[in-house]
């Protein structure tokens, strides 16, 4: 049997058996390799490890039984999960989110939004109470479009057109003493532990600084990620206020200003902008 073959077996074997919750020893001995050259072989040719493996198919499991109103702790039993803990562990290393939020889908979150004037062209700004969760460009969008991914990112949220609600977000970014009186905006934005992860990198950049795919990738312990960065970066719901314009390729090109895509998960918090 090739390598290809055995890592192709084992993955088969674990979406047969997610709900087992096989451990490494007994998935290595179904393709008979030792533990320590069975995960070898399998980070190789899979990009990551059983582990990881096992816990994307139980959670992409888990969210279908969510979908069905079923309760946290049912699911949990029927995924083979010891309690609602794990389950909670598995949502938020790699969701970035709890259960109780992924399953809520932004019910009860109230989110209103706003066309303003900007240097730059007019900008499309949305926040909830706990900060702002989408900031786009409409040269690039139109308005139909940006409601329409609000709606798919908070399909239970309540959204309104609220023009005071929003301009204080424009007013700090684009006026230093505006911002020093408000404070720092706070950021409410959805995506994956990744996603968040490389997001935070980004907030970190001094102003005036730029940084290359590269290095965002070393500053998050992944440095062979700097594609899996630039796909994060393009996913950026929040023009400049997370900024994305900060990062540069290699060569000194620039990489782009993000517009404002839909994203995957519901209900992080950022902390600070400053």
């Amino acid at each position: 049997m090739s390598d290809y073959d055995r890592i192709a077996s084992a993955m088969a074997y674990l979406v047969d058996r997610a709900i087992d919750q096989p451990s490494l020893e007994e998935i290595a001995a179904h393709v008979h390799l030792s533990p320590y050259h069975f995960q070898r072989l399998f980070c190789r040719w899979a990009g990551t490890t059983p582990k990881r493996f096992l816990q994307v198919l139980t959670l992409e499991r888990s969210k279908e039984l969510l979908d069905k109103s079923r309760t946290l702790l049912d699911v949990s039993h029927e995924l083979g999960l010891s309690g609602s803990s794990r389950l909670h562990d598995h949502f938020v290393q790699l969701e970035a989110v709890t259960p109780g939020e992924y399953k809520n889908r932004g019910k009860e979150v109230q989110i209103e939004y706003g066309v303003h004037p900007t240097p730059m062209g007019p900008m499309f700004v949305a926040v909830t109470l706990r900060g702002v969760c989408r900031a786009a460009f409409m040269d690039f969008n139109s308005m139909e479009e940006l409601l329409d991914d609000l709606h798919n990112d908070w399909p239970l949220s309540s959204i309104r057109e609220s023009l005071a609600s929003t301009r204080h977000v424009i007013d700090a970014f684009f006026s230093s003493g505006t911002a020093s009186r408000q404070g720092p905006l706070s950021l409410h934005v959805t995506g994956t532990n990744f996603q968040i992860a490389v997001w935070r990198a980004l907030l970190k950049i001094p102003p005036g600084a730029v940084a290359s795919y590269a290095e965002v990738a070393r500053s998050l312990g992944a440095p062979r990620s700097a594609r899996a960065v630039g796909n994060a970066i393009g996913a950026n719901p929040v023009a400049l206020l997370i900024p994305c314009h900060r990062v540069i390729q290699q060569s000194g090109a620039l990489g782009g200003v993000s517009v404002g895509p839909r994203q995957e998960a519901y209900g992080t918090n950022m902390g600070k902008n400053a």
